[in-house]
C-alpha cells in the first residue's frame, strides 16, 4: 500500500522603499528640521507640528539651504540664486541606496520539516492515476490530496481524494492524512456491506476527530473508493467528481452550496440564514459552501455528512476526474472530459499527469485565482 500526500512550502519576504520629495522657492528659501515623523499637513506651521520652519540666511547671498531631517534619513538640497561666479557649496554625501532582494521561494520536504506545510505546486504520476496541484493568488496553498492503491491478487483497490481547505490548510491536511483510514475501518467492520453508511461514518469520524484538535478552518472533500469492481464516489462541499463514459461527461456529485435550494432550506430550518455577499450566496454571510469537514464556528449549519453514489465500473467507464472548484468554476464538465480524453484512451501512451496539467492551465488562463487541484484516475486499470 502506498500513500501520496502533497505538502511543500514557500516563503516570500517583501520590503518597501519610501522617498521624500521637497520643493523650495528661490524667493524664500527656508530650513526644515524634524525631530519626529510628520503628523500635520506639510507647509502649515503650528505649535503641535513636529516640523519647524526656520529661515536661514544663505552665506552666498540670495540662496538658501533646505534640509529635510528624519530619524532614518538626512537629505540635503541646496538652492542658490547667485550668479555663476558664486562659490560652490560643499556637497553632502548622498543617502545610502537600499538594496531590495528578489522574492525567494523555499521548498521543504514535509517529512523533513513538519512545521512548514505550504504547497506551491505538486505533481504525481503513477501507473493508474495522476494528480497536479497549483497554488492560486492566495498567500498559501490550501488544497491537499491523497491516493492509496492496494493490489490484492489480480484486483486493485484504491482510495482517492481531493480536499479544498478554507481558513487555512489544517483541515485539508488532516482529512488527506486520515480519511481513508476511518472509511476503511468502517468498511472492514461491516464486512463490506452497507458501503454508503460506511463512507458516511468515515466522513463523520474525520470531522469529529479534527474538531478535537482545536484547529480552525475547514475543508471541502471529494473522494472515490474503488473496491471489487465498484466505484463509490462521495462529496461534502463544492469539490466535484466527473466521469468519462465513452467520451460523455457524467457528473457523479452535486456541489453543496447555500444557493442549492435544499441546502438553503436545511440551513434556515436550523435557525441560520443565507445572504448575498461578495458576489455569491453565503451561509451566515461568511461561507460559500454548506458542507465539509471542520468549520467549528459554523458547525450548527455546516455538516460533514456526504452524498454518495455507487456504480459498477463498466467497459465504457474510461476515467474519473476529481478536482477542486478552482477548476470547475472556469471549466465545464464536458470541456474537462474532452481535453483529458486524448491523454487517456491510448493505453500505451496514456499520460494522466499531462491531462491534469492541461486542465489546470486552462482554468488559470481563464482567470481562476483559486488553488487548482486535478486528479485523474484511469478506471479500466482497476477491473
Amino acid at each position: 500500500m502506498s500513500i501520496a500526500v502533497a505538502n511543500s512550502p514557500v516563503f516570500s519576504p517583501s520590503r518597501g522603499v519610501s522617498s521624500i520629495f521637497s520643493k523650495t522657492s528661490s524667493a524664500s528659501p527656508r530650513r526644515l528640521s524634524s525631530p519626529s515623523p510628520c503628523s500635520s499637513p506639510c507647509g502649515r506651521q503650528s505649535s503641535s507640528s513636529p516640523f519647524r520652519l526656520k529661515l536661514q540666511k544663505s552665506p552666498i547671498g540670495g540662496g538658501g539651504l533646505l534640509r529635510v531631517c528624519n530619524s532614518n534619513k538626512d537629505v540635503v538640497n541646496s538652492v542658490s540664486t547667485s550668479t555663476a561666479t558664486s562659490p560652490v557649496l560643499k556637497r553632502k554625501r548622498p543617502p545610502m541606496m537600499i538594496s531590495i532582494p528578489p522574492v525567494v521561494s523555499l521548498s521543504f520536504d514535509m517529512e523533513k520539516d513538519s512545521e512548514v506545510k505550504v504547497v506551491v505546486e505538486s505533481e504525481v504520476e503513477r501507473e493508474n492515476y495522476g494528480v497536479y496541484c497549483k497554488k492560486g493568488r492566495r498567500a498559501a496553498m490550501e488544497d491537499r490530496y491523497s491516493a492509496v492503491v492496494d493490489s490484492q491478487g489480480d484486483t486493485k483497490q484504491g482510495f482517492f481524494g481531493v480536499f479544498d481547505g478554507h481558513g487555512g490548510a489544517k483541515a485539508a491536511e488532516f482529512a488527506a492524512e486520515n480519511m481513508d483510514k476511518y472509511i476503511m475501518s468502517e468498511v472492514t467492520r461491516r464486512g463490506g456491506e452497507e458501503i454508503v453508511e460506511a463512507v458516511k461514518d468515515g466522513y463523520l469520524a474525520t470531522d469529529s476527530e479534527f474538531l478535537k484538535e482545536d484547529l480552525r478552518g475547514g475543508t471541502c472533500c471529494v473522494t472515490a473508493l474503488i473496491r471489487n469492481g465498484d466505484l463509490i464516489v462521495s462529496n461534502a462541499g463544492d469539490c466535484r467528481a466527473v466521469m468519462s463514459r465513452g467520451g460523455i461527461a457524467e457528473a457523479l456529485t452535486s456541489d453543496h452550496r447555500p444557493s442549492r435550494e435544499d441546502e438553503k432550506e436545511r440551513i434556515e430550518s436550523k435557525g441560520g440564514y443565507v445572504n448575498f455577499c461578495h458576489g455569491v450566496l453565503r451561509l451566515q454571510g461568511s461561507l460559500a459552501v454548506s458542507r465539509g469537514i471542520g468549520d467549528r464556528h459554523l458547525k450548527e449549519w455546516v455538516i460533514a455528512e456526504p452524498e454518495t453514489k455507487v456504480l459498477r465500473i463498466e467497459p465504457d467507464c474510461e476515467f474519473l476526474l476529481l478536482a477542486s472548484d478552482g477548476l470547475w468554476d472556469k471549466v465545464s464538465n464536458q470541456e474537462a472530459v474532452d481535453m483529458a480524453r486524448p491523454y487517456c484512451i491510448d493505453t500505451v501512451k496514456a499520460t494522466p499527469l499531462s491531462a491534469c496539467k492541461k486542465l489546470a492551465d486552462l482554468a488559470i488562463s481563464r482567470g481562476s485565482v483559486d488553488d487548482v487541484s486535478v486528479m485523474l484516475i484511469q478506471l479500466e486499470r482497476f477491473v
